[in-house]
């Protein structure tokens, strides 16, 4: 796994991608749809932002029971994917890279929900700034991501080229558990639940498909 030289790599990737995103074989992408599910996060009532929300498999989700989402995502493909499935005015989509300052209002935001996005981004430390920032006393920030053991074996997101039927594989950083948790400890929230998953069918000597982490902020 190597860093991109172009910062729009991952978003072109996943522009190619996108039209075949919900029907390509994914059990990562199945199984952090089903840990997210069954995190007993509180959406009723709440202001919820979600980075990356691809083609807004969970957005739906979310804003069934959410006051408010936004949603962000700097894929333009996968927005569009996204808009198509979602059309309630309760659902904002946003074009922005996670990685610059979000356009969200400080203390502004109930839930964060992140899913296999931080694996495409170099630096975490911001990332949980921002969550800081944005967050309201007790709000929440759930990320599910592949799990470093996976990545160490070689696995990352990768999906065929349509235009030349090869595979694909998206460029992607090692992020160990302990530096998701330190990286929410130093921007001040307080962790209350980690979470490793596998799937249903596996051994337990099978390494974790993911990792989950939950912060709150105090």
């Amino acid at each position: 796994m190597t860093a991109p030289p172009d910062p729009a790599h991952v978003a072109r990737a996943y522009d190619l991608w996108a039209a075949r995103y919900d029907t390509d074989e994914n059990r990562t992408r199945d199984l952090a749809g089903r840990v997210l599910r069954a995190a007993g996060l509180e959406l009723a009532g709440r202001d919820v932002l979600e980075l990356g929300c691809g083609t807004g498999r969970n957005t739906e989700w979310l804003a069934t029971g959410a006051r408010a989402v936004v949603a962000l995502d700097f894929s333009d493909g996968m927005l569009a994917e996204a808009r198509r499935r979602v059309g309630l005015p309760s659902v904002r989509f946003v074009p922005h890279d996670v990685r610059r300052a979000w356009p969200v209002a400080d203390a502004s935001v109930d839930l964060i929900v992140v899913t296999l996005v931080l694996e495409h981004v170099e630096a975490l430390p911001p990332v949980f700034n921002e969550a800081a920032r944005v967050l309201r006393p007790g709000g929440t920030i759930f990320c599910a991501e592949l799990h470093p053991m996976r990545q160490l074996l070689g696995r990352q997101a990768e999906f065929t080229d349509p235009a030349t039927g090869e595979l694909a594989r998206i460029a992607a950083f090692l992020h160990d558990a302990s530096e998701y948790v330190r990286s929410g400890l130093a921007a001040g929230l307080v962790l209350t639940d980690l979470g490793e998953w596998r799937d249903d069918e596996a051994d337990r000597t099978a390494p974790p498909r993911l990792i989950s982490v939950r912060f709150t902020r105090p």
